[in-house]
This record gives C-alpha cells, structure tokens and sequence, in this order.
C-alpha cells in the first residue's frame, strides 16, 4: 500500500511530463493538420457553393420567364337586351342563374339582382370585351308575357337602348397541371388583404430577407399558448418558393432548399413584387378537376366579384383558407372556415389594421359562398373540341394552354341547353318503344342570317368528353344528299324546273365486270303515271317531296355525278367524294357539322358563309389578337334556290318529313329532308327555319342497323330541337325578283287552272313555265 503511495507522485509526475509531451506532439500535430482541415473545408464549401449557384440558376430562370402556363378561357355569347326583344321573365332569371348572379333583396353590388314579378333591378358586372368594356350599371328591367318592355337606370330612369351581360364562362383550355388563376396586380389588391395576409402569415415580412427566425420562435409560443396549431413559422417568401419552385413533402432537405431559395429570392427581387407573385401563385381551392390559384380567381369562384369588390370578410375568408383550403372549406366546412376568418378579423384589430368596430361587424356576418355549381365551367366539350380544332388552324397547342387566351365564342346556352334536351328526351323515348339500348344522337345548330354555331351535342351524355359524334362520326347520309342533285338540275332553268316529269320506272346500271346496280324505292314500288308514251312519270316537285330512290339517280346520271359533286362543293361540302352512281342516293360521308354546313348555304339563299364557332381572340391583358368576321360567298342563284327550298318545304308538309307538325308549333313552317342510310343504320333530318339551320344524326357506334328511318328517328329529335327555341318562320308569299306562282296539273306537269282537281301551284323562274295547258278532265286512271 505504502510503496504505492510513494510511486503516486512519480506516476503523476510522468505523466505530467507525458501531458507536456502530448501538448508538444497535439501542437505540432495541429499545425500538421490546418492543410487537412482547410482542405476538409474547401471540399465542403466549394460543393455548397456550387449547389447555392445551381438553386440561384433556377430561382432567376423560374421566377424572371413566364411564371405561370395560363389556362385558356372561353366563353359563350353574351346576351344582348333591348327593348321589345322576345325574352320572357323566367328566361331571363335562368340566364342570370347561369351567370352565377345572385339574389338579393338589396342589389347593390355587382352580380346582384331582385325579381318583382316581371320585373327586376340588377347591378351588373363589368367586363372587358374584344370591342371595348362594360362598365357595372344598377338597373331596372320589365317583361311582359312574351318580350322585355323596357330597360331603365335605376337611380335616374334614363331609358336604355341596348344592354350587354358579362359572357358566361364555358370551358377552360387547361396546361398538363390544370390549374386556373386570374393574374392581378399590387393595383388590384384592396390594401386590407395585404394587411391580413402579413398579420396572419408574416408580421415582420417587410424587414425580414426571406427567412425570419424571430417568426419561428413567436408562431411556437403563440401555438403553445393557443393549444393549437394557430400561426406558422414560415415566411411569405418560402410559402412561395415552396408553392412556386418545390414539391410538398415534408423533409429536412426540401426545408433546407426552401430557406436557400427564399433567402435568394429576397437578395434579387424587390418586396412587392415576391408578394404578387405570392397573391398570384398560392392555392386556395379546388373546382373539380381545377385548381384556383391565387386570390384573384378565388374572388370570382367563392364570391363572383372582383378582388377589390370585396368586404373586410370576405378578404378575411380568403385569406383563412391560405392555411388549408381544403380544412377550411367554406362550403363543405363552413363553421369551421367562419371560426379562422373570425381569427383573421381579431387579429387585423388586435394589430390596428382594421377598425374594431368594423371587425366585429365583420365576424357577426355569415358571408355566404356561393354554390359551386355557379360559377363551376358549365360543361359542353362536344363545342370546347369544335372551338380547339377551328383555334389549331391560327394557334399552337402551346399557345392555347399556357397564354391566358380569351376566347370568345357563338355558343348560344338557351339554344345548347335545348338540344341537350331534346336528344335526351328523344333518345329515351326511342328506347322505351324498343330501339336499342346503344342508341346515340347528335345535333348541330347554327344562326342562319350569320353562320354562328349556337350548339353542339356530341352524344347521348352531353357532358361526355369522349368521341364527339357531331364531328367524328362521319357516316353516310342517305336522302339528304338529293337537294344538291335537285339544285343542280334546277340550275338549268332551261331545262328543268319543279314541274318537269322525271322516269320513275325501273333502273339498270351496267358497271361494268358483270356488275349491276338497281336502285329501288324504299317502299319497294314504282311512281307515276304514263304520260307522252312514257310510264311512271312523275313531277320533279314530287321526286324530292316524296324521296323517290329511282327518279333521282336517274335524274343525277343524266346531269352527270361530277356535276353534282360540284354541286356540294358550292354547298360547302370538303370531304373526299367518290364519282359513284350511289353517291346519288347518300352513299357519300359526312358529319352532322359537313351537313349543317350544306344545308345552311341553302337557308342562306345561296350565300355560302363557313360556319364559326369563335368571334375574337384576346390576350391575358385583353389586347385583341385576331377578329373571325362574317365571310359570304354566292355560290347559287338566289332563283334556283329559291325553287329548291319550296320543295323542302313541301317536304316538312306532306312528303318524309311531314310528321314534323306533331312537334313544332302550330303554323310554323320550316323546310328540310329526312335521310335513311342503307339497312336502317344511320337516321338524319337537316333543316332550317329563317332563323335556325340544324341537323341531327342518329345510329348506333358500331354501325349495325338502328332500326330507325330518318322521320322516325332524326325528326323527332330535330322537331323537338326547333320546338324549344324562339325561332322564325318561313316566310310564305314573298316571293323574290323573277319569280312567279303558276297552276299546274300534277299529274303532266302542264299549267291549269286552279280550280282543277289536280291543280298544284308551284313557284317558276319568270319565262320557263310550262307551254301546254292540261284538261281538267284528264283520264286519272292510270295514276
């Protein structure tokens, strides 16, 4: 023990040496180690630095292009009012339903209204159009049973002469990401949104350079102190970096990139202009497949007003749903989005940014949402995908998805709202009496006097944004083809008129390599009387009233078939035609929008105008980009057509298409031609009115029978179409220059008298009627 003790100071006194030793060795070993150190250091600074200069690179790039892929916005026409329109009340209540305005006893604000009766006192909207802006106006309106009275202001009772409604929204041209934002600048911002987002989100955003620990520290004890979750530690600079340039997840490293980004941002960029690029860029909701980014496209979809419209709480709602959009939803989630804007609201106070007097006015209100489905795109893709093909020929597919274009278009939502429900009806009515299942429908409606497409149906489920049927099913039309092969004849006063007699009797083409082709009559049978030597004869007029097969083909050999595809070519057909004798009786492929194009030429009068389905064009900013004007050609003599359409006409009182009186209006007259493909597969009708030129295409997609004729399908639906919209007559008895009525037997086609049994009166170029004149007493038995 004691010799231990005695060793002790020796030990100690080694290892003291030892410790000096080790001091000398450690400094020595230090100095040795500064180039390894400073090497260790070079090697981690350099990559950092590295990494700093790659995530500025991206920073300036990002943020100093083009920010945002602008989704292209389209829209419907915009309805038009005067005085003595016809327009009934609950008309005009459903369009401004459609327009998202909402109803209330004091309409003060725009996007407002009132309804007395027949009467109502609205604040509209402003709007920029491609022709100049309307500007928000308080007004008083009167109907009667059938038209608007009149159109007032109403704080003075200044009489109004033409009124124009902001445009509804229609579809949406999305980039890959979908989503949607209303690009608004540090102007546009009412000062006490900026207020709430920075006493909400970022007190100290002005002095801070993107990162601000003392914001971190505080939202901690404020969160403790709350029990709950209440302020974040992030700034409004790295909530935009991790909207703008970053994914979600939640991870250090995306942390780290954050804080580097934000701090880089805030060293090249001024205050305000990271804080509009933040009012512009953060998520606030979701509308079914869209996403609503930034503050000024939730206005409009929350509220349907302008961002500098609103009141104290609906910025403060805004501004609650920074946090989370879908937590604090105010429509599914409504009490507890109304507890965080009150919060918003108590802290404005709290910091003297709003009067709290004000606040607590604020909190007590309930600051209804509108529903979604008001200002949610109404969806009609079958036109969204007509507008997008006639836009490709101008515009790149980049152009349309990523430049904020304004697309104004013909869509008419009274005249679209009813074909939807006429081909839903129809179809189902059809297959309740059997049809098939599978049947499928589709429509196109045009404005006769201009060419504007006001409708589009692409099948039985209008809101389907599969194959569009009204564009891509490209299907032979049967009869419909025959107007074109009757014009051309008739283009030949000379030779024919509507009273010539045409053979109606049994029909050989040799085709040659042993082949025959022997058209036949749908009903089997064979025409007319015997007449000057000839059986079967049968009058011009009746060949195309009554769709016969025979009469036709025979007549559109003799003109010659290219004669007759010229024909539609002048009529506005495109697609390829085959020089076949069956191209005479629709055995030719054509669109509903092919035929509704064809047929519009003739309701025209002979003016071939193409069909539009867009007006203008404007920028994001409004700058207008390209107008779509009026363009009219005369392709025919206004005569001949004139003829034509008289026997269409007639078509639509007694021929195919006659059982049309069941569905339209009493009185009303309107021309148009049924057309049955072969074995019953595909059933079409196109017409016109004086105002409406439409055809309707029904079949099944496969291409096996429908079972349907053209009267029993295509008809009803086309009937049911015109029944619903506020459309014109046919004027009758106006005839044009150089044409005269004549009497005429309708068993020779000679002139008569016109009380003889068989007298018809038919209209005929001035010079070309008949020169004989029929006995009344004409032997009929052989009719």
């Amino acid at each position: 023990m004691f010799g231990l003790r005695k060793k002790h100071p020796k030990r100690k006194k080694q290892r003291r040496t030892g410790k000096r030793r080790r001091k000398g060795v450690s400094v020595r070993n230090r100095l040795l180690r500064w180039p390894v150190l400073l090497s260790l250091l070079v090697a981690g600074v350099v990559p950092f630095l590295v990494y700093v200069l790659y995530l500025d690179a991206q920073v300036q790039t990002q943020f100093e292009g083009k920010r945002w892929a602008l989704p292209a916005h389209v829209y419907a026409r915009a309805l038009e009012l005067y005085p003595d329109q016809a327009l009934t009340a609950g008309q005009f209540a459903t369009e401004l339903k459609m327009l998202g305005y909402r109803e209330l006893s004091r309409p003060q604000i725009p996007g407002s209204y009132v309804r007395l009766g027949n009467a109502f006192v609205l604040t509209t909207r402003a709007f920029q159009f491609w022709d100049g802006d309307e500007k928000s106006q308080s007004l008083r309106m009167e109907f009667s049973a059938d038209k608007l009275l009149g159109i007032w202001q109403a704080n003075t009772g200044d009489s109004v002469d033409l009124l124009r409604l902001d445009p509804p929204l229609i579809g949406n041209i999305y980039p890959s990401h979908r989503e949607d934002r209303i690009l608004v600048q540090m102007d546009d911002v009412p000062p006490l949104l900026i207020d709430a987002l920075l006493a909400v989100e970022d007190r100290e955003y002005f002095s801070h350079h993107g990162v601000s620990p003392q914001s971190i520290l505080r939202a901690l004890w404020v969160n403790l102190r709350a029990g709950k979750t209440v302020q974040g530690g992030s700034t409004l600079t790295q909530q935009l970096v991790k909207n703008f340039f970053l994914t979600n997840e939640r991870t250090l490293w995306r942390k780290f990139n954050e804080a580097i980004m934000a701090l880089l941002l805030e060293f090249h960029y001024d205050k305000n202009e990271i804080l509009e690029a933040y009012i512009n860029e953060i998520y606030l909701g979701q509308d079914g497949r869209r996403a609503i980014h930034g503050f000024g496209l939730a206005s409009q979809f929350y509220f349907g007003q302008p961002l500098k419209k609103l009141a104290p709480e609906q910025i403060a709602l805004l501004v609650a749903l920074v946090k989370g959009p879908s937590y604090y939803d105010p429509r599914r989630r409504s009490a507890r989005a109304l507890e965080r804007r009150n919060l918003v609201l108590h802290l404005l106070a709290e910091q003297g940014r709003l009067d709290p007097e004000i606040a607590q006015r604020a909190s007590a209100d309930a600051s209804t949402v509108l529903p979604q489905n008001s200002t949610r795109v109404s969806r009609v893709p079958a036109f969204i995908d007509l507008v997008r093909r006639q836009l490709k020929r101008d515009y790149s597919d980049t152009d349309l998805n990523s430049e904020g274009l304004r697309i104004f278009t013909t869509l008419d939502p009274i005249v679209q709202r009813a074909t939807e429900q006429a081909v839903s009806l129809q179809l189902d009515r059809l297959q309740r009496e059997g049809v098939d299942a599978d049947i499928q429908g589709a429509a196109v409606v045009a404005n006769v006097n201009d060419g504007e497409i006001q409708a589009v149906v692409g099948g039985r489920d209008p809101r389907f944004a599969g194959f569009n049927r009204a564009l891509d099913a490209v299907r032979p039309i049967g009869s419909l083809i025959k107007p074109a092969v009757y014009l051309t004849a008739l283009m030949h006063a000379e030779q024919y008129t509507l009273a010539s007699l045409l053979d109606d009797g049994p029909l050989d083409v040799d085709m040659g390599g042993g082949e025959h082709w022997q058209p036949q009559n749908f009903d089997h049978q064979n025409h007319g009387i015997s007449y000057a030597g000839k059986d079967h004869q049968v009058l011009l007029n009746n060949a195309l009233v009554h769709s016969y097969n025979i009469a036709t083909a025979r007549l559109g050999m003799t003109l010659g078939v290219p004669t007759v595809i010229e024909t539609l070519r002048g009529l506005g057909a495109e697609r390829p035609l085959t020089e076949y004798p069956s191209l005479l009786l629709g055995a030719a492929n054509f669109s509903p929008l092919d035929v509704t194009q064809m047929y519009h030429t003739l309701a025209a009068g002979g003016f071939r105008t193409p069909l539009r389905a867009i007006r203008a064009v404007l920028t994001a900013d409004g700058q207008p980009l390209q107008r779509y004007p009026l363009s009219v050609t005369r392709a025919f003599d206004n005569k001949s057509v004139y003829l034509l359409n008289n026997a269409l006409r007639a078509v639509t009182r007694e021929g195919t298409g006659q059982n049309l009186q069941y569905y339209l209006p009493e009185g009303m007259v309107v021309a148009g031609k049924t057309g049955t493909s072969d074995e019953l597969r595909d059933s079409w009708f196109a017409g016109f009115s004086e105002s409406h030129v439409a055809a309707v295409w029904l079949g099944l997609d496969d291409n096996r029978p429908a079972g349907l004729t053209g009267s029993r399908g295509a008809l009803r639906v086309w009937g049911n179409i015109l029944s619903r919209l506020d459309t014109a007559s046919l004027p009758v008895g106006d005839l044009p220059a150089g044409i005269e009525m004549v009497w005429i037997d309708r068993r020779n086609g000679l002139s008569s008298d016109d009380d003889c049994p068989y007298a018809v009166q038919l209209p005929f170029i001035i010079d070309t009627q008949p020169a004989g004149q029929s006995a009344c007493e004409f032997d009929a038995q052989n009719e």
